[in-house]
């Protein structure tokens, strides 16, 4: 990418997921690519297939030089907002790493305030490899947490579409009510609350 050595040591990209669902977890991954190994087929983790992720993730966690997961949970996102809640994720994420980068690159327009030498890409993910390894981690990570919520809170169809608000998912929303996993904030949760308050 222009102006960003994307094959320097110690630089680190950064992304979430999550952020536009209406149940569970906001959680961002960073991850810092080793250049004697590299990971090859990154690409934007919206792009490829669920399989295809599956592999990559394991790639990249069995050869990068650091990676790490950051969250904030439902009552922080509906404490502080989305935005924030995410930029949060992104701070823990990068604050687990060990060792610590030299240079971050975060997806998106925004970074979060901290004291790391830092820059947003717009289109990061399908343009500097290590914020499309960070993608593919953080997405492929909170897919298997949110199958494995199902079984705890069933009904919502949570495995099929991981908290996204689908036609199946709002349906579930108004036929059940929200669970604990819902964001209060969100408007539709919002919606289906004061309708099963009313019943």
């Amino acid at each position: 990418m222009k102006g960003l050595d994307t094959g320097v040591a110690g630089l680190c990209g950064v992304d979430e997921v999550g952020r536009g669902c209406l149940a569970g977890d906001v959680l961002a991954a960073a991850v810092i690519l080793d250049p004697h190994r590299p990971v090859v087929g990154l690409a934007d983790s919206k792009c490829l297939s669920a399989a295809r992720r599956e592999r990559l993730y394991q790639a990249i966690t069995g050869r990068a030089a650091a990676w790490a997961v950051g969250r904030a949970s439902v009552a922080e996102i509906d404490r502080l907002n989305i935005l924030q809640a995410s930029l949060l994720a992104m701070h823990r994420a990068v604050a687990a790493l060990k060792p610590q980068p030299d240079f971050v690159v975060v997806d998106g327009n925004r970074l979060p305030d901290w004291a790391y030498t830092a820059r947003a890409v717009i289109g990061g993910d399908a343009l500097v490899p290590c914020i499309s390894a960070a993608a593919i981690v953080a997405k492929v990570t909170r897919d298997w947490e949110m199958q494995e919520l199902d079984a705890s809170f069933p009904g919502y169809g949570l495995a099929r579409h991981k908290g996204y608000g689908t036609v199946e998912h709002r349906a579930a929303l108004a036929r059940l009510g929200p669970c604990a996993l819902h964001r209060a904030g969100f408007a539709p949760v919002r919606q289906a609350r004061a309708k099963a308050s009313l019943r």
